[in-house]
């Protein structure tokens, strides 16, 4: 969700400014606000015990994280660390809900949002559940082009190295290296260089 920066602010929304790998918040932490990227990118990810992160999602500018757990008040299930240099407005809980409050309007687009994201999570387990690593690289690309507005073939932009793919999808790099040949031979994407474009 993208809410306009002025309402954020005029709510008590304020921008920090975090540094490469620095957390923004721990699993096991209490859920207390709401953030929105300005700029740069966030990844939430878990590790399991032997250390293995998985990362549940990657985000960028005008997207928001956190704002699930301000309704139900559970402590946050992931870690979110910033990818590089990252600007992001952070809201005190209970000034979110009182924006909501004022603004009806934003608590629908909100809903809408939330609608979006349990979809694409429904379908991104649906997917992982695959033993094809075609099946599990689709998914996540239809995930990821789910937030472009474009209506193209093979003009998304995917943004993520081979690892971070591998470690959204379960899979080994040597998997998703080989898979990415595939999907080019079977020309289900291009490739730019080394981006990928579906």
């Amino acid at each position: 969700m993208n809410i306009d920066s002025n309402i954020l602010r005029s709510f008590g929304g304020e921008s920090i400014q975090y540094k490469t790998k620095q957390f923004i918040f721990r699993e096991g932490e209490r859920s207390l606000y709401y953030h929105q990227i300005v700029s740069g990118k966030v990844k939430l990810n878990t590790f399991n015990d032997e250390g293995k992160e998985f990362i549940q999602n990657i985000l960028g500018k005008n997207q928001s994280f956190g704002d699930p757990l301000l309704f139900i008040d559970r402590l946050y299930p992931t870690n979110a660390i910033c990818l590089e240099a990252a600007e992001i407005v952070r809201m005190p809980k209970n000034n979110f809900l009182e924006m909501l409050e004022v603004h009806p309007d934003l608590s629908l687009e909100l809903n809408a949002c939330l609608s979006q994201r349990l979809y694409y999570n429904s379908l991104m387990v649906r997917y992982m559940a695959s033993q094809n690593p075609v099946d599990r690289l689709k998914g996540l690309m239809d995930y990821l082009k789910s937030y472009y507005d474009g209506d193209c073939q093979q003009c998304f932009p995917v943004e993520l190295t081979r690892q971070q793919i591998a470690d959204l999808t379960g899979l080994r790099v040597e998997t998703v290296i080989r898979t990415v040949k595939k999907m080019v031979n079977d020309k289900t994407i291009k490739l730019e260089g080394r981006r990928i474009l579906y």
